[in-house]
């Protein structure tokens, strides 16, 4: 083993002392991968879209290559991420819509504020947002095809992809800012995309449903945060294998 291996060895031992892991490596590596790919495409469609940033921007021929080929590779990086078990796991669990995260929803669309006590290892809006960009992307990037190959479909197709295209970008733009707006008031869930841990005290305040391998067996719902008392679902580091609640 190289001083390198050995030092990130070190490293991720000590990470791992100071909390439980939420992320591996090759998931950290997707969400910054995406992260940086869905940056460069947005930024060059707002060029593109409005005037100001085209005149600052300027070469509109690099801008557009530069769009089309970020908006192709947006797939890459989950698609490459699909070779982590990790990843596969976290992917079911974000695509599945559990009675607790509908109750999260129901609190948050009247009350204005988060449950943590309603929420696995994703809350409800994290879901929700999930599906959104799992859907968003191959919309755009089936009439950006076809607002980039023209010749190929009539005019009509052509005119539709277009508003679609355009309308969905400011969508898009809107998710994306309140998905950057969340994580800027949560420290910890940044740390844990950027080192793939957090703190036992964060997943037992905002994620009291999730059960990481490290942390304790479930507990009753009471203590989960649900102040009626119901029964939830319990999240375990392996989702394939259910945990009932306690009795």
């Amino acid at each position: 083993m190289t001083r390198l291996h050995e030092s990130m060895a070190r490293i991720e031992q000590s990470r791992a002392a100071g909390g439980v892991r939420r992320f591996t490596r090759a998931e950290t590596w997707v969400h910054r991968s995406l992260a940086w790919v869905t940056g460069v495409c947005v930024l060059t469609a707002a060029c593109l879209y409005f005037p100001p940033l085209a005149e600052i921007a300027g070469r509109r021929r690099l801008v557009v290559a530069v769009h089309e080929w970020s908006g192709i590779a947006i797939p890459l990086p989950p698609l490459l991420g699909l070779a982590s078990r990790a990843f596969r796991a976290d992917a079911g669990r974000l695509g599945r819509f559990l009675p607790h995260d509908w109750r999260w929803l129901r609190v948050a669309l009247r009350r204005r504020r988060r449950e943590p006590g309603l929420a696995g290892k994703f809350n409800a809006g994290q879901k929700l947002y999930a599906a959104f960009v799992a859907g968003a992307v191959p919309v755009m990037a089936g009439t950006g095809l076809i607002m980039w190959f023209p010749r190929m479909t009539p005019l009509v197709w052509r005119t539709g992809a277009t508003f679609v295209h355009d309308w969905l970008f400011l969508l898009i733009v809107a998710a994306v800012t309140g998905h950057v707006r969340f994580a800027a008031k949560d420290p910890e869930a940044r740390r844990g995309l950027r080192t793939g841990y957090v703190p036992q005290w964060w997943v037992r305040a905002e994620h009291s449903l999730w059960r990481p391998e490290r942390t304790e067996g479930p507990r009753r719902p009471q203590e989960a945060g649900d102040p009626e008392g119901r029964e939830h679902p319990v999240e375990t580091g392996q989702p394939e294998r259910r945990v009932p609640p306690a009795p």
